[in-house]
């Protein structure tokens, strides 16, 4: 009763614990006819859909779109359960060169950054804890869209890819749509969290950054 009653009164946490527990997640794009704003579906590997990330932009700066270049302006992405209630978010100011993301926790938080490093035809993100510590470090193939995830001691622990099985075959027929793995043995909960958020919204932090 105890547990129950904790879960009613602080959803948030237990929607998050929830939400982070899968090692395997399924990214589509949900395509709108006048796209300001990125919106994707989240699954877990049984094809059930578990969330959605949204990107949240003002209308002063749906404005401003139109007038400069989208890789400068300010955005935020918010990673969301079925219930719309926040999971983590994304947020970046204002930018002209490499630029340094934030990541927050479901309470608003600051718990990670993700900081882009230059390297020709070949993105790279360092992922680092609230106190500027690295903790995964992505890179990969944009054209070939494979990127590998290792921990701060260089071992791999989880890929982003367009390789599915099962039941995501289904579901999975169109370009803008990617998976991303975990190894299930990585367990820091904290730093999961940090690198989950950063490897599920991949593709709109690069698509703002083009």
């Amino acid at each position: 009763m105890e547990i129950l009653d904790e879960q009613l009164i602080n959803p948030k946490t237990s929607a998050s614990k929830n939400f982070f527990d899968s090692n395997s997640f399924f990214i589509d794009e949900k395509v709108g006819f006048f796209k300001f704003e990125n919106v994707y579906k989240v699954y877990n590997d049984n094809g059930d859909q578990i969330g959605n990330i949204k990107q949240r932009i003002p209308l002063g700066y749906k404005l401003l779109s139109l007038l400069i270049n989208k890789a400068m302006l300010p955005f935020k992405l918010e990673i969301l359960d079925n219930n719309e209630v926040p999971q983590a978010s994304l947020k970046r100011g204002w930018t002209f060169l490499m630029s340094k993301i934030e990541v927050l926790d479901s309470f608003g938080n600051q718990i990670g950054f993700i900081k882009q490093k230059f390297k020709l035809f070949k993105p790279t993100f360092q992922i680092l804890d609230a106190n500027s510590n690295l903790i995964a470090t992505i890179t990969g193939d944009w054209k070939a869209w494979n990127f590998q995830i290792a921990d701060a001691q260089n071992n791999p622990i989880g890929l982003i890819n367009k390789k599915w099985a099962g039941a995501m075959k289904e579901l999975f027929t169109t370009a803008d749509k990617y998976n991303v793995t975990i190894d299930p043995s990585y367990t820091d909960e904290k730093s999961k969290i940090v690198i989950i958020s950063t490897a599920i919204t991949i593709d709109m932090v690069l698509k703002e950054k083009k």
